[in-house]
């Protein structure tokens, strides 16, 4: 599953269970690789999640202050 076809809270799950592997779990070499490569998307995607929603709320709170000027 592709990051768009992942919530904010589905991809953020995948990225802890993603990082609990990499610290308790003894992988071959190229399959940790492949799953800290997995583990940075995620985490980007995440992240542009959360700017996007920053944005959003700041932009409804300007014009909510906007509305309520006399």
């Amino acid at each position: 599953m592709n990051q768009q076809e992942l919530t904010f809270e589905q991809a953020y799950r995948e990225l802890e269970t993603t990082v609990k592997r990499l610290e308790h779990e003894t992988l071959p070499l190229a399959e940790m690789i492949a799953l800290y490569q997995r583990g940075v998307d995620l985490a980007n995607y995440c992240d542009q999640q959360l700017d996007t929603a920053v944005l959003s709320v700041k932009v409804l709170t300007s014009s909510v202050q906007l509305s309520d000027r006399p």
